[in-house]
């Protein structure tokens, strides 16, 4: 089929590309034209694991483009997917600005019936505002249907997660446009679910909400462990073996962070309190998550007694592993609030490091070599879970710091090996 895809972020580029790879041709548009040039000689501004030999093969194949022009994209397609940003405002909603600017630019050029589907992150009823805004800017007479088809891409997995997910969701408010949006999705052979609009709108915030409202439960746990000398690792292990429970999204850590879950608490919070609904229980995931990276920085405090001056290395800046995404995370977080108490701050990140730049303090050092945090430190921060700081030489780095302290703040390695190397370690809830 040919789909276009309005806005080349991260859900756009990562859809559009997927979409071209299952067989489709696929034009992106962007506002960018740097961007836009970027793109189109193969280079992407994100990373994430797999995608840049996709849009390379794709843009080879010729199934895959980029433009600037929004009417180019309308004509030439029969699906128009809306991916553009949907940022937080201060009191917690959503900026529905970009989504609305859109929608009137894709009616302004509507030549005939079009599919426009909107796979941005929105709160409930922004179908029904959009065909509003359609509706009254196209030509008189011009038909079209506006679907909504959430996006559940995880930011390290998100090629794997498009082209193997768990469920599509698709909302409509008629029968007209089903067949051609599954027609879509055929080539990914998932379960397909066919609701109302509003429906479909209210899933994504629903999800992801209840995922960090997982989190931040076994966080708490891990605190009670802490407490009593139980190991939060085996405790999460029993629970999730409960088929009703589920292991995914109970690793006690530093708390939930990046673009998308905070963003989403808070709007799904401002969606139900509009719609007349309390969700104080959200309300209190958004305070709890927000006090534990404290925590963790009293247990350090604990340890240095006083901050100032301290050598500290720290691995990880991403709020997750397998991205170069430092929004909202927390590593970031830890990293400022160090700094501000005169903490000697070295970090790395192996994706990461040049967009963490941007958000640091001037004096704050990245390097290129994992192992060089550890010079001189008083004690090594792991504040991202990247798997191959598991491999790093830890005798070396042992050899290299000058008091051998690690906090583990993603519970990434294991306690009784760096003991046994002579590491005073301290982790989450074990």
């Amino acid at each position: 089929m040919k789909l276009s895809i309005i806005g080349s972020g991260y859900v756009g580029l990562v859809t559009g590309t997927c979409l071209a790879e299952a067989g489709h041709t696929v034009i992106c548009v962007d506002n960018n034209q740097a961007k836009v040039k970027e793109l189109q000689a193969g280079r992407i501004p994100i990373y994430e694991p797999g995608l840049e030999e996709l849009i390379r093969r794709n843009v080879q194949l010729k199934r895959l483009s980029f433009t600037v022009s929004t009417k180019e994209a309308v004509e030439k397609s029969e699906v128009i997917f809306i991916a553009v940003p949907t940022p937080p405002q201060e009191d917690g909603s959503v900026d529905l600005s970009y989504v609305e600017h859109v929608a009137r630019e894709i009616a302004e050029v509507l030549p005939e019936y079009r599919i426009i589907v909107d796979k941005s992150t929105v709160p409930v009823k922004t179908g029904e505002h959009v065909t509003e805004t359609i509706r009254r800017y196209c030509r008189k007479g011009v038909e079209f249907d506006v679907v909504s088809n959430p996006e559940f891409l995880r930011e390290g997995s998100a090629v794997a997660d498009l082209q193997k997910p768990d469920r599509i969701v698709i909302g409509v408010a008629s029968d007209r446009p089903v067949a051609a949006m599954k027609a879509i999705y055929e080539p990914f052979k998932a379960p397909i679910m066919i609701t109302n609009l509003n429906s479909a709108e209210l899933i994504k915030h629903a999800a992801n909400s209840f995922l960090a409202l997982k989190i931040t439960y076994i966080n708490l746990v891990a605190a009670v462990c802490e407490a009593s000398q139980a190991d939060v690792t085996q405790v999460a292990e029993g629970m999730g073996s409960d088929a009703r429970i589920g292991r995914a999204f109970l690793n006690a850590g530093l708390g939930y962070g990046g673009s998308c879950f905070p963003k989403d608490v808070s709007a799904f919070i401002r969606i139900a309190e509009e719609l007349g609904v309390d969700f104080g229980l959200m309300r209190e995931v958004e305070k709890i998550n927000a006090s534990i990276p404290e925590r963790f920085l009293k247990k350090l405090r604990s340890s240095l007694w006083v901050m100032r001056d301290k050598k500290v290395g720290q691995l990880g800046l991403a709020f997750k592993a397998n991205t170069d995404d430092v929004r909202s995370s927390v590593a970031i977080e830890l990293a400022k609030r160090m700094a501000a108490e005169g903490a000697i701050l070295r970090c790395h990140d192996p994706k990461g490091g040049e967009k963490a730049r941007e958000l640091l303090p001037a004096g704050v050092e990245i390097v290129s070599d994992a192992h060089q945090v550890a010079e001189g430190a008083d004690v090594l921060i792991v504040a991202t879970e990247w798997p191959e700081y598991r491999l790093l030489d830890w005798h070396k780095i042992k050899n290299s710091m000058r008091t051998p302290r690690i906090f583990d703040g993603r519970n990434l390695l294991n306690p009784a090996e760096m003991k046994s190397l002579g590491f005073e370690y301290t982790s989450v809830g074990r």
